[in-house]
């Protein structure tokens, strides 16, 4: 388990901002509940370890890391590095380890049906300790995410447009067909330029909600990833 120390404030949504130099894979992201609509809030109880409701807090350690609030609260990810299971603690401690009872605060339509999947992953989790592959479906929208960092990252470093389209869509092409009639790659590319643009004014923001959002069910105005 890893213990970061109370937080001195919300840098872009997170919670916890991890320092940009570590590898997206051994970085922990802890964005606000508000952002990602899938932060599951529990209260903890100590357990004895013959309860078949308990948790073993010391079992999912090496997944975990937990910081402390301006509120006091802490706030959690269980995390492999690709994939990731949001909590909230109302109350009690998660850094004290051993066996703990866990419960779950639902409430309401819309959030409840947000959460059944990140509590689903939860329970696999502690029962098999693992992350199950088929319970974290790979996003169709993250190939376009990532040329948007590449991007984003290319223009920051000072690329012009052509220099972006010969990195993305190779040299020879470029050369081809960067002043062709119509000019479509260099409007690819200023497509690309206006996306990576807009993620960088905050859009990023939105992608939590979007992958939390599912489908529009039971009259909750939710969105498929895809929309």
């Amino acid at each position: 388990m890893r213990c970061r120390p109370p937080l001195a404030c919300n840098a872009g949504g997170c919670t916890f901002a991890e320092d940009p130099g570590i590898g997206a894979p051994a970085a922990r992201i802890l964005w606000h509940e508000a952002l990602d609509p899938g932060t599951l809030s529990v209260t903890v109880t100590p357990a004895s370890g013959s309860d078949p409701d308990a948790v073993d807090l010391d079992r999912l350690a090496p997944w975990l890391t937990v910081v402390e609030g301006r509120d006091a609260r802490e706030h959690a990810v269980l995390s492999d590095g690709w994939r990731r299971i949001r909590v909230d603690v109302e109350a009690g401690t998660l850094r004290e380890g051993g066996t703990v009872i866990l419960a779950y605060r639902l409430r309401g339509l819309c959030s409840t049906e947000s959460r059944l999947l990140p509590l689903r992953r939860l329970v696999t989790l502690c029962r098999g300790g693992c992350f199950a592959a088929t319970l974290f479906p790979p996003d169709r929208r993250m190939p376009r995410w990532i040329e948007f960092l590449r991007v984003a990252d290319a223009r920051a470093s000072g690329a012009s447009y052509q220099d972006i389209a010969a990195v993305l869509f190779g040299e020879a092409r470029t050369r081809r067909d960067w002043h062709a009639p119509g000019r479509s790659l260099h409007s690819q590319v200023r497509r690309l330029v206006a996306g990576a643009s807009a993620m960088s004014a905050g859009g990023y923001r939105d992608l939590l909600r979007r992958r939390g959002a599912g489908q529009r069910s039971n009259g909750c105005d939710i969105r498929r990833p895809e929309d």
